[in-house]
């Protein structure tokens, strides 16, 4: 098994090689850390294109801060934000979110960046409809916590380049990350954007390595997954 040094190397040549083809991302879209909250809920088993529809729709209705959405019927709610899809669900849990920071912070988001993140994680992981990548992409990208995202692209890219197994789990993979990488919210951020430009380009569920930057830099922490991937080369070439 590969010493945490050489995984050490690998994560790091991952990120340059893909903030060169890419270039920062600027990642997460919004203007306020509660439209940050609000699209880290609505984004759950969707894409954002369909998000940014229901986010238009919450900023006409003036209903895009945590304070408007805790007043806000959820009929209401879930009127505006159907493009998000599960909107009936989503309504429910967009007030159970808003109600929590009401109660923890009076949804002043500001007042929370100086609460331990693993503790504060906890008490998000609490709240109805939050789960462990809706808590860190809260915590990462509106409270500028150093806490790293871990969502489907990050498991597929990481398997197939040799850093986990496929069947890894969210807190397992996390600290594949987090203990080889510096602590730092921005590398976090910008990391995490990049494995998603990967993912969505190249590292698809039927994936596109032939063109991607990662496979063309040879960056496979075994042989084995390296293997894997010029076999997916060879069997489109022959197709």
């Amino acid at each position: 098994m590969p010493d945490n040094a050489v995984k050490r190397r690998l994560l790091n040549e991952i990120f340059e090689v893909a903030l060169k083809h890419f270039g920062p991302r600027d990642w997460w879209p919004g203007d306020t850390a509660d439209e940050i909250v609000i699209g880290a809920v609505l984004t759950q088993n969707t894409n954002w294109t369909n998000v940014e529809k229901a986010i238009v729709n919450l900023r006409k209705a003036k209903k895009l801060s945590l304070s408007a959405v805790d007043r806000a019927r959820e009929q209401t709610l879930a009127t505006l934000i159907r493009p998000s899809g599960y909107f009936n669900l989503k309504a429910k849990r967009l007030k159970a979110v808003a109600r929590f920071f009401a109660d923890r912070c009076n949804c002043d988001l500001a007042a929370l960046r100086g609460e331990d993140p693993r503790s504060f994680r906890e008490e998000l992981l609490q709240v109805y409809g939050v789960g462990e990548e809706t808590a860190d992409s809260i915590l990462l990208y509106a409270l500028d916590m150093p806490i790293f995202v871990i969502d489907a692209y990050t498991k597929r890219i990481a398997s197939r380049h040799g850093l986990c197994s496929a069947d890894v789990s969210y807190g397992d993979l996390q600290k594949v990350f987090e203990s080889n990488l510096p602590r730092d919210r921005q590398l976090f951020n910008e990391y995490h954007a990049l494995i998603v430009e990967v993912g969505k380009d190249f590292c698809r569920p039927k994936p596109r390595c032939e063109s991607c930057p990662l496979f063309l830099d040879r960056l496979f922490l075994t042989k084995g997954s390296l293997r894997k991937a010029r076999q997916t080369v060879c069997l489109k070439s022959q197709a």
